[in-house]
């Protein structure tokens, strides 16, 4: 009874053990051994507790993900996904398993492989899966650290912790907290953008192995990381902070090469650009209308036989990391003299080692003082021909003579006075944006002959600067707020930098004068689409690539912008062609800043009629989703090819977006709703996508509506898209009396802002359920859901 007693009690201690064994596994070690796994809550953590490695849920999706976090920060900030194209969700249970012949495996409840790293050892048993502190998942030989068969900085996702830009290798983002997208870039090339990174010190390393760049803090910080944006533009982060760590600082300094070679770079003064110590614009002419991408050029050339000397830039913040290279010294002395050795060396710089440039100097900043108290005292010398001083000698004993005789001075004013009056006065540079004289723009615009639009807040007209450049300059009416507040609003615009939103070059504000100066866009508007005679005839291909680029700037606005910006004018009028026949979004003058959460309440009618989304009319707060119905019904005439109020003039029944949701609602074939004049030429798949997706943007709660980025994605294939309802307020207008429904066919020209009282009015009872009509929805379509995966 002894024995059979003591025996139960050992049993009970191996099972004990073996079950905190296992546990152990994932929950205290930075290791997973051959033949283990993790499954569930468990997780490991890297040895110094900086990273983990688990699954998760993005935000409110259902789905699960194995990644790569840090422990200690909240919310979760990821640096690495595995299956980020491929999701599990939640009903099954996921497990990752280092198997014995050192493939590591994410494996569903069924055992079917998600995702694999498909690595192999040569010895079995012999692999173990480790976590790094700098964030890499590394599974190597067990006996030997240097044997290493896979690591995820070989696969990098949105974000990056330590080296990065590695050759072939690809970089993706992630657009939002609970969607995670596929694959934006993959090539051959070094990703390259801006070109100061205070915070760390990057390596170029080139071997048989390929080629890469890295990157480490430059001080002791566990939290520096970089990420990148839809946008293509790498975000580079300190700690928790949701901003970018550096752009505030350095604003558009960070863009590569702003100012051209020879040329520093201001973050806090204005012009932004200006020319080293002994050199000068290359192009002046360039440099009145802030074109600083030439650079500078010497005053006195540099010949290789002349020693010269170096002169300090008197500027200690001043720096570059664009060097070539560094020098074996022990003081700046030494440094000094061995640059004077080498005619091939333009400057150096001294803090502990003897950094050089060769060739054109590109990059340079004048840092903020908060980096320069990270940076240290470094101090930039430049290589100037001994005959730059000698010069300046000369020219001031040639201006003391001058000066002595008043008949020299006659003359040098009057030569003055006549370069001025032939030149004109250069534009002032506020921000990044070109503070133009009305009469250079009248000059420009030729007496502003060549009318391109008019709106309801101006007209605009086409010029041409005297660096040959076309420019489109609106001249606004109508505007009530004082210089300051469009200043202010002006240069929130002018920091606005996307492929598909048109480009603000510079403003006029003179007296009560209001001009905005823009990129010229020479293919004119999208409403050229809808003129039967001399119509725009884009084939399919075309408009898809317009519907999805309109899409993205929306979402840029919406999303990526530091202010969260409402078009609130969506239209075929203000959607711009370039020359490729590339969409920018334009017309900025209706636009409002609201803060990130939406907090503010637009109560005056901004918009377009026949494009305005239902809360216009009743009273709700205006958030971006009013430029999603908008755009859904924007999408509906791109894809008929007539605007939507023409159907009205044929019955109700042809009324484009009722035709649209019932074939997409019936599932009937989509081909039917095509612009005639394409002749079926079109593909199915992306029509039927288009379709829906316009369906469901024009839903009149807009909690139904998509987000502008959940538009690209399914625009883009990333997402699916279920069938969608057909909205309530079209419901309601299809048991409408006939006589609303022909008021709203002569009262208003949907084309134009202006629109009778009567008729807003009667689409608000429209919206709102008040023309007799049964105000409930169709069983079933109360919680209609919009993507599947």
């Amino acid at each position: 009874m002894a024995i059979s007693s003591n025996n139960f009690i050992s049993q009970s201690v191996v099972l004990l053990l073996l079950c905190f064994t296992f546990n152990g596994t994932s929950m205290a070690s930075d290791t997973i051994y051959a033949g283990r796994s993790l499954s569930g809550s468990q997780t490991i953590t890297s040895a110094g507790g900086i990273f983990e490695l688990g699954f998760f849920t993005p935000g409110n999706s259902r789905n699960y993900y194995l990644g790569i976090w840090y422990k200690t920060l909240r919310p979760r900030t990821l640096v690495w996904v595995a299956n980020r194209n491929q999701p599990v969700s939640g009903s099954s249970p996921l497990t990752l398993q280092l198997f014995r012949n050192g493939s590591l495996a994410l494996l569903e409840q069924k055992k079917s492989t998600i995702w694999s790293t498909h690595s192999m050892s040569a010895v079995s048993n012999s692999t173990m899966a480790v976590l790094l502190d700098n964030g890499n998942l590394v599974i190597r030989d067990e006996l030997d650290s240097s044997a290493v068969l896979w690591q995820s900085f070989d696969h990098p996702t949105d974000t990056s912790s330590y080296s990065v830009f590695r050759n072939g290798s690809a970089f993706r983002d992630w657009p939002n907290a609970d969607e995670i997208s596929r694959l934006i870039y993959s090539g051959d090339d070094i990703y390259k953008n801006g070109n100061y990174i205070p915070l760390v010190n990057l390596t170029s390393v080139a071997n048989e192995n390929g080629s890469y760049l890295t990157y480490v803090p430059t001080y002791p910080h566990s939290f520096v990381r970089y990420k990148l944006l839809m946008n293509g533009r790498l975000k580079f982060y300190d700690g928790g902070e949701t901003k970018d760590a550096l752009g505030d600082q350095l604003g558009q300094c960070t863009d590569y090469a702003l100012c051209g070679a020879f040329s520093i770079c201001d973050t806090h003064n204005l012009p932004r650009c200006r020319c080293l110590e002994g050199f000068e614009p290359q192009f002046p002419e360039d440099w009145d209308f802030a074109g600083y991408s030439y650079g500078c050029v010497r005053k006195t050339p540099f010949q290789c036989s002349d020693v010269g000397t170096y002169k300090s830039l008197g500027v200690p913040d001043a720096y570059s990391t664009q060097y070539s290279g560094s020098l074996m010294v022990k003081s700046i002395e030494e440094c000094i003299l061995a640059c004077s050795r080498d005619c091939s060396i333009t400057a150096f710089a001294y803090d502990n080692d003897c950094k050089i440039w060769k060739g054109d100097i590109l990059n340079l900043i004048q840092l903020p003082s908060s980096l320069t108290k990270l940076m240290g005292d470094r101090k930039l010398h430049i290589r100037v021909a001994d005959s730059t001083n000698k010069v300046k000698r000369k020219t001031t004993w040639i201006a003391i003579g001058v000066l002595a005789g008043f008949l020299s001075i006659s003359t040098i004013l009057m030569v003055f006075l006549k370069r001025k009056r032939s030149k004109g006065a250069s534009p002032i540079v506020q921000d990044s944006l070109v503070l133009f004289k009305y009469k250079d723009l009248r000059r420009a615009t030729g007496n502003f002959s060549e009318k391109l639009g008019e709106g309801g807040f101006g007209s605009v007209f086409k010029g041409i600067l005297r660096n040959s450049t076309d420019i489109a300059v609106k001249e606004l009416k109508y505007l009530e707020q004082g210089e300051k507040q469009f200043r202010a609003e002006v240069g929130t615009i002018g920091a606005i930098h996307h492929i598909n939103v048109v480009r603000l070059w510079g403003f006029c504000t003179e007296t009560s004068k209001r001009l905005l100066v823009y990129e010229y866009m020479p293919n004119g508007s999208l409403q050229s689409l809808f003129h039967q005679e001399n119509a725009l005839m884009l084939d399919w291909n075309a408009r898809y690539h317009i519907a999805v680029g309109t899409a993205r700037g929306l979402a840029y606005l919406h999303e990526e912008c530091r202010d969260c910006i409402i078009h609130c004018d969506i239209k075929p009028d203000n959607i711009l062609l370039d020359a490729e026949y590339s969409p920018k979004l334009a017309d900025f003058g209706l636009a409002k800043l609201v803060g990130r959460h939406h907090s503010r309440v637009l109560t005056t009618m901004r918009g377009t009629v026949g494009y305005l989304a239902p809360e216009w009319f009743s009273g709700e707060a205006i958030t971006p989703k009013a430029d999603v119905f908008s755009y859904g019904m924007l999408l509906i005439e791109v894809i008929t090819g007539r605007r939507n109020r023409e159907g009205l003039d044929e019955g109700l029944e042809n009324y484009r977006p009722l035709m649209v949701a019932n074939v997409v609602n019936k599932g009937e074939d989509v081909g039917t709703l095509l612009d005639y004049r394409l002749e079926g030429r079109a593909d199915k798949e992306e029509l039927t996508k288009a379709c829906k997706v316009a369906c469901w943007c024009i839903q009149e709660d807009e909690k139904d509506r998509p987000t502008m980025r959940q538009v690209v994605q399914i625009l883009e294939g990333v997402s699916d898209v279920n069938i969608p309802p057909i909205p309530q307020f079209l419901q309601r207008l299809v048991q409408s009396p006939l006589e609303d429904i022909n008021h709203l066919k002569t009262t208003c020209s949907s084309g134009s802002w202006s629109c009778s009282d009567d008729q807003s009015a009667f689409q608000a009872k429209i919206n709102n359920g008040e023309t007799n009509i049964h105000e409930d929805a169709p069983e079933g379509e109360h919680s209609p859901s919009l993507c599947t995966r």
